[in-house]
């Protein structure tokens, strides 16, 4: 079933809404997200970033609103295991943290989910996190542990996971936040990579310089809505409102 909400987005929502008792988190949240399109999402913190992230994929429910993902109707509350596994196998996401199994070795950890949950053969699996690894620079690193490896490559070994199970979207959330300033370029550099090859991408980031340079759209949220919206030349440079402006001052006195 097709959403009614506009020609065939990746990822479309319509006024979600999430509150943890009393407190209103999302109050009413819409956004439209086609394929190839890098979406940064920026704003001061506590203002529903993560959530909407997590209610993407349904690491989150939420209580109101219509989210569709990959034509599909997602519900916000009752979901069925099924509908679970074919979404989480068309969105990725890589957290904060890494995540990674310390007792396995980094090909390891990149083999598990394609091997378990999509039921491809060893072989295959191989050679898929052999491709991944590659691809953000760690293929000399497959038969090392996570302990042997800086923050930065952790992170990069979590994208290359994500990236094993061939998802259309991706979604990164605050995936610096946790790492030492020196190893936050070369995360950037595998993000601007994978942006370049037409991943379709949503980032919670406060690297402002990745929203303006790399995204095609910049979502602005403050208290649990989207305040401001649109190309990063216009977000940046012309911000219509006093919380936008003022966040944008002093991201860029640390920047």
């Amino acid at each position: 079933m097709m959403s009614p909400l506009g020609p065939e987005p990746v990822l479309q929502c319509r006024d979600l809404h999430k509150s943890y008792g009393d407190i209103k988190v999302l109050q009413g949240v819409s956004a439209t997200v086609h394929a190839g399109d890098v979406v940064s999402i920026i704003g001061p913190s506590g203002c529903g970033k993560s959530t909407f992230l997590r209610c993407l994929n349904r690491l989150e429910s939420f209580h109101g609103g219509e989210l569709w993902v990959m034509g599909q109707n997602v519900p916000g509350t009752s979901l069925q295991w099924k509908q679970l596994r074919q979404l989480r196998m068309s969105v990725g996401m890589v957290f904060q943290q890494f995540n990674l199994f310390p007792h396995l070795t980094v090909i390891e950890n990149l083999v598990l989910a394609p091997r378990q949950v999509l039921g491809l053969q060893l072989e295959e699996c191989q050679k898929l996190a052999e491709h991944h690894l590659s691809l953000v620079g760690l293929l000399n690193r497959a038969d090392s542990y996570p302990s042997q490896l800086s923050g930065g490559q952790k992170q990069r070994v979590a994208i290359a996971r994500s990236l094993c199970m061939n998802p259309a979207v991706m979604l990164f959330d605050e995936p610096t936040s946790a790492l030492d300033p020196e190893l936050v370029g070369e995360v950037l550099q595998v993000m601007k990579v994978l942006a370049e090859s037409g991943m379709t991408m949503l980032v919670v980031t406060h690297e402002m310089r990745f929203a303006r340079d790399v995204s095609n759209q910049v979502l602005f949220f403050n208290n649990g809505l989207i305040e401001e919206q649109g190309d990063p030349v216009v977000v940046f440079n012309n911000p219509r409102s006093e919380r936008l402006r003022n966040f944008l001052s002093c991201q860029y006195c640390y920047a």
